[in-house]
């Protein structure tokens, strides 16, 4: 593929970095677009502490010169504030001094004790501290250089949440890029901001209770040309790789594309998107049940993607687990978490959508630099208007 790109830190290390290899050079990107992504993730009522102490800010490390990409891996550097407090806890080198407890009682729902069977490790912490939501900082910077690259060529992503816990008001029918826009003014990313008072009672009554809370968001990219993607291998279906890239966040469920699992109560003749066709336009469908693929290809309509998350595994009243060392029966461990996270995990499926929809736009049309690829990209589109 096209793109490649990697995040490498710890939740309280010192930093983390990112590095994405691919972009074509000559694409113009500065620190502040990447920090108001960065920003956006870091958002949203009923985060815990940590957002408190973070202020994420970008520095570009390679790949740019005087504002422009030069085709060569873009790397970025984003500082952990709170390293202070955990430089005798997190030391990349020496022993550990005799204030380090060792983690031991996994929690259930986290990553805990299958990573510490799997890397043979007696202090959970060098499970936990890699497999944290912190990490997602890393996609959102290398998100936000794909969102940049794509807007390019007029497509544009957004989300919104549609539920967090048993809440779901309805949804108005505004247009995608509508619903956006008013989850950006909403404390909870819900595309009826005037609710946010009650999702704040839910959210309130969760930490109360020492519990924690999951919900619903849909991410969508409109603007996208069809023909990304292809039917021809399964790894190649643009669908699927949509699919993996948001299943990989972390505590995410479920996903759907377009209407999902609804669309298998329903005739066939409720579902598929039916076709037409307009001078100087070309084909559209009048609908978009499916979510903008068909046979694992895009097809023009806007990409629209359901994720489900589940609640945050850490909880103030924990529940029963194992000492991974006495084997006897303990309450599970606690970490500084959130009560819920799902407004953040939106803006994170903002960002791999972003990746997916970039590498796959990529590998459509090819090309070394900005130029050469915008010349590909409109007479392509003139094919397809035309087609």
């Amino acid at each position: 593929m096209p793109l490649r790109f990697l995040t490498a830190g710890e939740s309280h290390g010192k930093a983390l970095v990112c590095i994405l290899e691919g972009i074509p050079a000559n694409l113009e990107l500065s620190s502040s677009y990447v920090n108001r992504e960065l920003q956006r993730r870091q958002r949203g009522y009923g985060r815990g502490g940590r957002m408190k102490i973070e202020s994420d800010q970008v520095e570009f490390l390679s790949g740019l010169r005087f504002g422009k990409t030069i085709g060569s891996p873009i790397a970025m550097l984003i500082k952990n504030k709170d390293w202070e407090n955990w430089q005798d806890k997190m030391a990349y080198e020496g022993d550990p001094p005799e204030s380090v407890v060792a983690f031991t009682r996994p929690r259930p729902g986290h990553a805990d004790l299958a990573g510490g069977i799997k890397y043979n490790q007696r202090d959970l912490r060098n499970v936990l501290e890699r497999a944290s939501a912190r990490e997602t900082a890393g996609r959102v910077a290398v998100g936000a250089v794909c969102k940049k690259f794509l807007e390019e060529f007029g497509i544009k992503i957004g989300s919104y949440v549609i539920s967090i816990g048993g809440l779901k008001p309805d949804v108005e029918e505004a247009d995608l890029l509508k619903r956006h826009q008013l989850a950006e003014s909403s404390e909870v990313r819900f595309p009826d901001p005037s609710r946010d008072e009650d999702f704040r009672r839910i959210v309130d009554q969760a930490k109360e209770n020492g519990e924690s809370l999951g919900g619903v968001f849909e991410v969508f990219a409109v603007g996208v040309p069809p023909g990304l993607g292809s039917h021809v291998q399964w790894d190649k279906r643009i669908d699927g790789r949509i699919a993996q890239a948001m299943m990989s966040i972390q505590a995410i469920k479920g996903v759907e594309i377009g209407g999902g699992f609804e669309l298998a109560k329903r005739f066939g003749s409720e579902v598929h998107d039916e076709i037409g066709w307009q001078e100087g336009v070309g084909y559209f469908r009048y609908r978009n049940s499916l979510g903008g693929t068909e046979g694992g290809i895009t097809n023009g309509m806007p990409i629209v993607v359901r994720c489900a998350m589940k609640p945050i595994p850490t909880l103030t009243k924990p529940l029963r687990s194992v000492d991974i060392e006495t084997k006897k029966s303990v309450k599970a461990g606690k970490e500084r978490s959130d009560v819920v996270a799902v407004p953040a995990a939106s803006v994170v499926g903002e960002a791999m959508l972003a990746i997916v929809l970039a590498d796959a736009l990529l590998e459509k049309l090819g090309g070394d630099h900005m130029e050469e690829l915008k010349e590909r990209f409109f007479k392509y589109m003139e094919y397809v208007k035309n087609y």
